[in-house]
């Protein structure tokens, strides 16, 4: 079974994100999904999940100081940015960090799902 964390503040983008997965990919899923980053990243080493699905734009703690705190020593999740901003700034700065696959805007799409999950 494969395990996903969607951090993501707005529930319409991670119903939606969790719908697509789920009649897209063929292996089973199961979802942790949370709207807080800091509540992700309190309780993410104990899920350790094969995909994390990020938000970069989220009050408290933003997708950026998530990926700041983030372990990777500890989890060998493939984290995706799933965001609305297309800033080729943050493009950019995404690329800088080692432990993320790819940069996606929202919404995802069946395209991205085949990519990742092939």
């Amino acid at each position: 079974m494969l395990t996903i964390v969607l951090i993501d503040d707005d529930p319409i983008s991670t119903f939606v994100t969790e719908k697509l997965i789920s009649r897209n990919v063929k292996e089973p899923c199961r979802f942790y999904k949370y709207h807080s980053a800091k509540e992700a990243l309190q309780e993410i080493y104990s899920i350790n999940p094969h995909y994390l699905f990020l938000d970069l734009n989220m009050p408290e703690m933003n997708g950026w100081d998530f990926l700041d705190n983030f372990n990777s020593d500890k989890n060998e999740a493939k984290i995706y940015i799933l965001s609305s901003s297309v800033d080729e700034r943050d493009i950019t700065k995404a690329s800088r960090y080692s432990v993320v696959k790819d940069y996606l805007s929202k919404p995802l799409i069946k395209k991205y799902i085949k990519s990742i999950f092939s």
